[in-house]
């Protein structure tokens, strides 16, 4: 009474198929591997992030520098 047999499970899959459909069941399962790639990506770039904000920081810097050169410039 613990576990379900395979018949139990094939029921279940069947009623729940039957309920949302193949088309809904299909699109919430790519949409749950999208999320679960984006967070694979989230997860391995968050060692690249604070390298990658450092040069963020400085590339609007320079064209601020940039710009104070060119005005002195005229």
């Amino acid at each position: 009474m613990g576990s379900f047999s395979i018949w139990h499970w094939l029921i279940v899959l069947l009623i729940v198929v039957l309920v949302f459909g193949t088309k809904r069941l299909t699109s919430g399962a790519r949409d749950l591997g999208k999320a679960v790639d984006e967070f694979k990506k989230g997860m391995k770039g968050e060692d690249d992030k604070p390298a990658a904000r450092l040069g963020e920081d400085k590339a609007p810097a320079a064209s601020a520098e940039q710009r104070d050169r060119d005005d002195v410039a005229r």
